[in-house]
């Protein structure tokens, strides 16, 4: 009797499933077995169920539940539970996305239990090593058995960590997500009409890392610059984010909206006149649209993004921004560094070819 090859996903964030979808999609045409394992890291609705709903990913196998908590406990508590999920299913793979503490979890978890570790977006850096996204994006790279890089920059930096052996450069698998589902979110989004706002006429904001929003003068200073400058800003609000905005008095111009699924959330970049975000997946998006971006960040892991002025650093410094805001738009369309569209097809192959079937 032959059998499908069974690979574990892990996935716990927004971003994560974006990825993801095109994926499983490609895992299940490779004739590969999927076992989908929901972290819970984002437990809220509108940051992880609707995603499931708009991007037709396969509901979860299983949902861990972890919600909130300290980055050890979150941790902690996936460990124990991917753990006793590997040992049942026994896959032959592990994947892995990002650098989520679902991602460093679930690297850790396989290796411990000698299951190959394949991550998916591997290679990038900010060198910023205050951030615990740093940190797991570059213990996983050093735990994983296959890295899937989305391009030739993060190929290039794990070479110079001596990272050589099963490196693939296939593209970034969000880019394949958004080739997908940009007609999808044109014909079904009726976001602009439910706010009020026309084509260009406003900036779209997105703030969540916590050296922007755990800071109130970082804060107010962001939203001091937007009210400066009396354009319609949209502001879809992370949960942690809100509690952070209670004692803030927010100008009129400044409207604060829940967070977005998948398809109102591209048909509002898409259509914003520009974009400010500390978000690694705004700018990304961002950039595939071809809307300009300002990143509230003194650094960026998508360097790439930076080519002919789409994407432009300025962290909180107020000047920063006024000036990022008032600049000309890019001529130069957008280089096409992220692949051809067909990522997941790419990876599904390769763990295709190295797992095959088993008797």
């Amino acid at each position: 009797m032959t059998l499908k090859p069974k690979v574990l996903t892990v996935v716990g964030a927004r971003p994560q499933f974006i990825k993801a979808s095109p994926v499983s999609s490609a895992l299940k045409q490779a004739g590969l077995q999927e076992i989908l394992i929901h972290t819970g890291q984002h437990y809220d609705h509108n940051m992880s169920d609707v995603f499931f709903r708009d991007m037709n990913l396969p509901t979860p196998d299983v949902n861990l539940n972890v919600g909130s908590g300290s980055h050890g406990y979150q941790t902690a508590q996936m460990l124990t539970g991917l753990e006793l999920l590997i040992e049942e299913h026994k896959p032959a793979c592990v994947i892995v996305y990002g650098d989520t503490n679902s991602t460093l979890a679930g690297a850790l978890a396989a290796i411990k239990l000698g299951v190959p570790v394949a991550h998916i977006e591997a290679g990038l850096r900010s060198f910023n090593r205050s951030m615990p996204e740093e940190h797991n994006r570059v213990i996983t790279d050093h735990c994983a058995d296959l890295l899937f890089c989305p391009t030739q920059t993060a190929v290039d930096l794990l070479s110079r960590e001596g990272i050589n052996d099963h490196v693939f450069l296939v593209g970034d698998t969000m880019y394949d997500a958004l080739l997908q589902y940009k007609d999808v979110a044109r014909q079904r989004s009726d976001i602009l009409n439910k706010l009020n706002i026309l084509p260009r006429k406003y900036l779209l904001l997105t703030i969540h890392r916590p050296y922007n929003t755990d800071v109130p003068a970082h804060l107010s200073a962001i939203l001091s610059v937007l009210e400066e400058s009396g354009e319609s800003v949209i502001f879809p609000v992370h949960p942690r984010t809100r509690t952070h905005l209670q004692d803030i008095s927010l100008a009129s111009n400044i409207q604060l909206i829940k967070p977005l699924g998948y398809l109102d959330m591209l048909w509002l970049e898409h259509n914003a006149r520009m974009i400010l975000t500390d978000s690694g997946g705004v700018q990304k998006e961002a950039y595939f649209q071809s809307v300009p971006c300002i990143t509230l960040r003194s650094e960026t892991e998508w360097v790439e993004t930076l080519v002919a002025g789409w994407n432009v650093l300025t962290g909180v410094d107020t000047n920063g921004i006024r000036l990022a805001l008032h600049a000309p738009v890019p001529t130069v369309p957008p280089p096409a560094v992220f692949g051809d569209g067909r990522a997941a097809i790419s990876i599904a192959t390769i763990m295709r070819e190295l797992f095959g079937t088993t008797e």
